[in-house]
């Protein structure tokens, strides 16, 4: 019988386990390997990148090197994990729930736990898989939490409304009308969640190593583009 495709969280699991035992060796020299921030405009479909970009460096890894993983929704998972906070917080940690007052006002009243405080949580469980290298961290303004790793490597995806607009119609199986809402909605939850809390406007281009405009780009495309970068800088 043909072996079931194992869940992405389960093969982050398996990623984190694999690393920790290679890192911990005494007497072997553990070569992190690069890691890469991928911050994207709604709509462009990082998420379906990631297995691409994993497939290329699993072909062109350096022999000391482990295995890939990526880390974009399933990242809240591990940051509860990390540290032991309940189910329930993860309503809490959705970017678009720190965009207006209502969260301060919440806080004051102790409605749920204070957004410094899952902030700097999310920050150590980023720079700790960052640091363990051979990890796709999508979202979470990864590139500014690494960005003083050597290792770090940051992508920001671009792409025409139309492109975002079919895309959300494929592959959430939404209207166009609730497709434009969701990407204006996404939008502005991604670009306050990075102002409120880092103080940086996540259109700017200096924060990043690479732009692409995925227009008449396939995955393997974008997938090849950014791994020739990755080798060619991170070594």
């Amino acid at each position: 019988m043909m072996e079931q495709p194992k869940g992405s969280f389960e093969k982050c699991r398996q990623y984190i386990e694999l690393h920790s035992k290679n890192s911990s060796k005494p007497n072997v020299k553990y070569n992190p390997g690069p890691c890469i921030t991928i911050s994207r405009a709604p709509g462009s479909c990082a998420e379906l990148l990631n297995e691409y970009i994993i497939s290329f460096f699993n072909k062109n890894k350096k022999p000391d090197q482990g295995e890939w993983a990526a880390f974009d929704k399933n990242l809240i998972n591990k940051v509860i994990e990390d540290h032991n906070l309940p189910e329930k917080v993860s309503e809490y940690m959705k970017e678009d729930k720190y965009s207006n007052i209502t969260s301060v006002v919440q806080e004051m009243l102790g409605l749920h736990p204070p957004r410094w405080t899952l902030i700097q949580k999310t920050t150590e469980t980023v720079l700790q898989l960052a640091r363990m290298g051979n990890v796709i961290i999508v979202g979470r303004a990864g590139n500014l939490i690494t960005s003083k790793l050597q290792n770090a490597f940051h992508v920001r995806l671009v792409a025409p409304l139309e492109d975002r607009i079919d895309n959300c119609i494929k592959i959430y199986q939404l209207t166009r009308e609730e497709s434009i809402e969701f990407i204006k909605k996404e939008d502005a939850a991604r670009k306050n969640y990075v102002y409120a809390n880092f103080n940086q406007n996540i259109e700017d281009p200096l924060l990043y190593n690479i732009t692409i405009n995925t227009h008449l780009l396939s995955y393997s495309d974008i997938a090849h583009i950014i791994g020739e970068a990755v080798l060619k800088i991170i070594k």
